[in-house]
């Protein structure tokens, strides 16, 4: 194996899975919906897909919009409690199959959760019926030499994530000054306030 060719291959199915996206009206509902939120954003996924959910939330908290990511395991032994009426839940699933996410968003149902968000990508995707709006990542073919370990699916994951939260934040019109105070800290927080010095 060379190393080098290797690991372009993978650089390149993450690119060219990135691309293939289709930007469809869904993705214009859902920052609609997220935008709509008199609520709380709930984000969740279990696995490497839960890592995702929780950065996203994260990004989300940065500019401008308050979320929380819901273990789904934990959400079986009260953390359910975090759902309100208002709320919606950007669920995080590549099969869509996970039986952990689809109890916990057939739970946030009975307690009236607002709407559901879907990023899935199997067509036979359980998750789809149970979302109002389903981003699709589209089929992907993982580079892994054994075909199994999540890594196209995951960039595909996360870059929807941003795409939907700094959407999202120019929807809301959220200025510099705004996300400066976000981060009272660190080099960006730093920046964001440099550039606001008057002149």
């Amino acid at each position: 194996m060379n190393v080098r060719e290797r690991m372009r291959a993978v650089l390149d199915a993450e690119a060219e899975a990135i691309r293939a996206v289709a930007v469809t009206d869904d993705f214009v509902r859902a920052v609609d919906c997220l935008a709509g939120c008199s609520g709380k954003v709930l984000t969740t996924g279990i696995g490497k897909a839960g890592h995702i959910a929780r950065k996203f939330a994260a990004t989300l908290c940065s500019t401008a919009t308050p979320a929380d990511f819901i273990h789904p395991a934990e959400a079986a032994h009260g953390d359910l409690g975090l759902v309100g009426r208002d709320d919606v839940v950007v669920a995080f699933s590549t099969s869509g199959k996970s039986r952990e996410v689809l109890e916990l968003l057939e739970m946030a149902r009975h307690l009236g959760v607002a709407s559901v968000i879907g990023v899935t990508s199997h067509p036979d995707s359980e998750l789809r019926g149970l979302s109002e709006v389903v981003l699709d990542m589209g089929m992907i073919e993982e580079p892994c030499p054994l075909g199994l370990t999540p890594s196209a699916s995951m960039a595909v994951m996360l870059a929807i994530g941003d795409a939907i939260a700094l959407a999202l934040m120019e929807a809301k019109g959220v200025t510099r000054e705004e996300w400066g105070l976000r981060h009272h800290g660190g080099y960006l927080g730093r920046q964001a306030r440099i550039d606001n010095v008057p002149r």
